[in-house]
C-alpha cells in the first residue's frame, strides 16, 4: 500500500460521500491507494462511512473509537490514524471539505525526498480566506506566529502554516511514541519533536460543506497548554535570563536611588540599559546558542538587541510614570509590572528577527513551481465551492 488517507471525523455525517466522491476522482484507478477514517463521533458518521463505503471508487475502513478510547482529541484521532494506516505515506484532512481532496495527489507527489509536505494557507498562492469569521482568521495568524517564534528551527525555519491539518508524512519518518497528542494541533506536534526535511504547497482553504465548526475557546486553551508543555525548554531558559535580567535591573535601580540619590526615571533608564547587555550575553550563551549561525552576525544581533530593548524601555516608560504619579504604585514594583508585560513581545522579537535563518536556509515555496502545478487544482476547487 503506498498511500493511506486519513480523515478524522466527529459529527461530520452530511460530508463523507462527497469527500468519497471527491478521493475517487482524484485517484482514479490507484489500487494503492485506502482511505482511513477514525471516528469520535455521537451522530451517525460511522454509518455513513459504513454506507458510502459500498460505492467507494478506493478501499474505505473505519476505526470507530469508543468513548473511553478518545484521548487526544483530534490530534489523538490523528495519531491513532498514523498508528493504523498500511500505506508508507499517510495524507492528513479534515472531512468537513474545507481541505480540497485535489489536492492530494499533489501532496503525495511532491513529497519524493522529504519527509513531509504541508499544505499551507499562508504561502505562495495559499488563502485562509474559508475561516468562518475574522476573529477565526486573527487568531490563526496569532497562533501561527506564536508556533513559529517559539520554534525557530523545527517550525519556523521550514512551515509557514503549523496550524494546518493538512498535510502528507512519510509515516517512518514518525516516531509515535514521541507523540503526546491534544487537542487540534497534531501537525505542530509532529514538526516540534522531530527534525524533518519539509516541503509546503500552498492551498485555498476553502467553505465547509456541511455542519457546523467544532472551533471553541476551549481549543485555544487546549493549544496554549501544548505550546507550554512543547516549548518549556528554550522559552524556560529565555524566562529565566529575563528574570535573572530582571533582578539585575531592579538592583541596580535601588542602588542608583539610595547611593547615587537619583530620580527614579534616570535610575530606571540606567539600570535598564547595564540590563539589556547582561541578557544578550546570556541569551547567546544559554537560550539561542543553535541559533547563531543563522541571517545576523553577532554585531547585529547586539544591535537588534539594543535597538529593540531600548524602544522597549522608551515604550515602558510612560507607562511607569503612569503606575508611579496617578497610581501610587511604588517606583521598583512599577518597574517590575512593566517588564512583565514586555516579555512575551520580546520574546517574539529575539526569536523571529534576531536569530531568523538565513534566507538560503529557509524553505517554504514562493512563487514556484509548486504554484503553478498547483494552480489548475486551485481554480477547479474554487468553482466547486
Amino acid at each position: 500500500m503506498d498511500l493511506t488517507v486519513v480523515v478524522p471525523t466527529f459529527n461530520e455525517e452530511g460530508n463523507v460521500a462527497e469527500l468519497l466522491r471527491r478521493l475517487g476522482e482524484a485517484l482514479p484507478g490507484r489500487h494503492d491507494v485506502e482511505v482511513l477514517f477514525v471516528d469520535d463521533s455521537t451522530d451517525g458518521t460511522a454509518d455513513a462511512v459504513r454506507l458510502a463505503a459500498l460505492s467507494s471508487a478506493l478501499p474505505v475502513r473505519l476505526l470507530h473509537r469508543a468513548p473511553d478510547e478518545r484521548q487526544g482529541g483530534l490530534a489523538g484521532a490523528v495519531a491513532a490514524g498514523i498508528a493504523a494506516a498500511r500505506g508508507e505515506h499517510v495524507v492528513v484532512m479534515d472531512g468537513d471539505l474545507q481541505h480540497p481532496p485535489e489536492l492530494v495527489p499533489l501532496l503525495r507527489e511532491r513529497s519524493e525526498g522529504v519527509d513531509l509536505v504541508v499544505a499551507s494557507r499562508y504561502c505562495g498562492a495559499g488563502d485562509a480566506s474559508g475561516l468562518s469569521s475574522s476573529w477565526r482568521r486573527a487568531v490563526s495568524s496569532g497562533s501561527t506566529l506564536l508556533a513559529r517564534s517559539c520554534f525557530p528551527r523545527r517550525v519556523g525555519r521550514v512551515c509557514t502554516d503549523p496550524m494546518t491539518g493538512f498535510f502528507c508524512v512519510r509515516r517512518d519518518a514518525v516516531q509515535l511514541d514521541r507523540l503526546r497528542p491534544r487537542g487540534f494541533k497534531i501537525l505542530l506536534e509532529i514538526l516540534a519533536r522531530h527534525d524533518l526535511r519539509v516541503r509546503e504547497v500552498p492551498f485555498l482553504f476553502g467553505e465547509r460543506h456541511d455542519g457546523a465548526s467544532k472551533a471553541s475557546w476551549r481549543n485555544g486553551a487546549q493549544f496554549l497548554r501544548q505550546m507550554a508543555a512543547l516549548r518549556m525548554g528554550r522559552m524556560a531558559r529565555f524566562a529565566a535570563v529575563g528574570a535573572l535580567g530582571t533582578v539585575v535591573n531592579l538592583a541596580l535601580m535601588w542602588l542608583l536611588m539610595r547611593e547615587a540619590g537619583l530620580h527614579y526615571l534616570p535610575s530606571a533608564v540606567l539600570a535598564t540599559e547595564i540590563a539589556i547587555v547582561h541578557n544578550f550575553v546570556l541569551q547567546e550563551r544559554f537560550v539561542f546558542a543553535d541559533l547563531r549561525d543563522g541571517r545576523h552576525g553577532r554585531w547585529m544581533r547586539a544591535l537588534h538587541s539594543l535597538l529593540y530593548n531600548n524602544a522597549d524601555a522608551l515604550a515602558r516608560l510612560p507607562l511607569l510614570a503612569l503606575l508611579v504619579e496617578l497610581l501610587a504604585v511604588p517606583s521598583v514594583l512599577a518597574q517590575a509590572v512593566t517588564l512583565a508585560v514586555a516579555f512575551l513581545a520580546r520574546f517574539f522579537f529575539v526569536s523571529t528577527v534576531t536569530y531568523a535563518p538565513r534566507r538560503d536556509d529557509a524553505t517554504g515555496p514562493g512563487p514556484s513551481a509548486d504554484v503553478l502545478a498547483i494552480a489548475p487544482v486551485l481554480a477547479g476547487c474554487r468553482g466547486a465551492e
